[in-house]
């Protein structure tokens, strides 16, 4: 006997969960089912209210601050569950109504008629290092406040460093010289001093405990392959994988283009083609760290000793999309830069091919270790 299907949608939040329900009928009634505490144990009982043995339950919620905890707990109860973003679940224009209760009625209707797309939820491991990376990117923004108050505060009072570059040793040793009229001004500098030095010291010591880490991950091949590429560093390749995990959901580069969202946006009607800038949806993580390395094909293309270095043990089928990339890449760059395109809508379009070849990297990786 074939099992009924009954779909459960939760509006998640910090302390509760709204439930709705509806069987698998499309005509069939959407209903409230209530109010539950946002707890796995309160989600266990409603498991064991709406199962049956003639039930197959099927979840939705939406992805947002809780994480994937309750993803991974119906997953290890063998019940199937789906993630939403909240940027994909069409909305009416009209509605001018929202609360926790019509959000999960919503949630669940749009998920019965197969209007909804899954997003793809990382593994435990995949998601631990990705907080590492990020929590790396916070101490870097930590960082870039803490200097830009230093410097606020310096040229507030009249001082100005004549070197080339700040934050160098001859920065730093200028700064010892300066001495304010006032106490209080001359503990306020130090203060500032000191907060941009623990930033620099944090930053050294997660990147080491980042490096250890990612060298025990199952995922370090293709970190260390994805360094093949010019410009794609440790930082660079460690980003790109924790953030997009599993590559083979993308069935071609244009599928991974346009999930970082550096494809051009497009508004079109009839004979007229219009088309903007870069929709930017997607990971704005990899987008960033991919733009960040797209600068470094402005240069000829040559091997560095650096980056000869990374390619040391690496099949030669990745040093010679490596090399294929920077012959394209750079000639491309001049091209566009000849054609009086701007610098910044060029660097976009070398960062949109440099995923292309990362993508060709990990099916040379993905087929080296099959």
């Amino acid at each position: 006997m074939r099992k009924k299907v009954l779909y459960v949608g939760l509006d998640v939040h910090k302390k509760t969960i709204d439930v709705a329900i509806t069987n698998h009928r499309i005509n069939g009634k959407v209903r409230s089912y209530g109010k539950i505490p946002g707890s796995l144990d309160a989600l266990s009982k409603l498991i064991k209210k709406l199962q049956t043995e003639e039930t197959t339950l099927q979840f939705v919620y939406e992805a947002g601050p809780c994480g994937y905890q309750i993803f991974r707990y119906l997953q290890s109860k063998g019940i199937s569950c789906s993630v939403v973003a909240p940027s994909m679940i069409p909305r009416r224009s009209g509605d001018r109504i929202k609360t926790d209760r019509r959000d999960a009625i919503n949630l669940v209707r749009l998920f019965r008629a197969g209007e909804l797309t899954s997003i793809y939820v990382p593994s435990a491991e995949d998601e631990a290092i990705r907080d590492l990376i990020r929590c790396r990117d916070d101490v870097r923004r930590f960082e870039k406040k803490a200097r830009q108050r230093l410097l606020a505060f310096l040229l507030r009072h009249g001082y100005h460093y004549a070197g080339k570059k700040h934050w160098t040793k001859g920065f730093y040793n200028w700064l010892g010289t300066i001495k304010f009229p006032h106490h209080a001004q001359q503990i306020t500098l130090q203060e500032y001093i000191d907060a941009t030095n623990e930033c620099s010291e944090r930053i050294k010591r997660v990147t080491q405990q980042l490096q250890a880490q990612v060298e025990e991950w199952d995922r370090w091949p293709m970190v260390k392959a994805y360094q093949a590429l010019r410009g794609v560093s440790f930082i660079v390749a460690t980003t790109v994988v924790a953030e997009l995990g599993d590559m083979n959901r993308f069935a071609t580069p244009k599928q991974l283009m346009a999930y970082l969202g550096l494809i051009p946006s497009e508004h079109s009607s009839g004979t007229t083609v219009r088309r903007g800038p870069i929709t930017k949806t997607g990971n704005s993580h990899v987008r960033r760290v991919l733009i960040e390395a797209a600068w470094t094909y402005r240069m000829p293309a040559r091997v560095s000793i650096v980056l000869l270095r990374r390619q040391q043990g690496l099949p030669q089928s990745v040093r010679d999309i490596s090399w294929r990339a920077q012959t394209r890449l750079c000639a491309r760059y001049r091209r566009l830069i000849a054609r009086g395109k701007s610098r910044q809508t060029v660097i976009t379009a070398i960062a949109r091919e440099l995923s292309a070849f990362m993508w060709a990297i990990d099916k040379q990786v993905n087929v080296a270790s099959a």
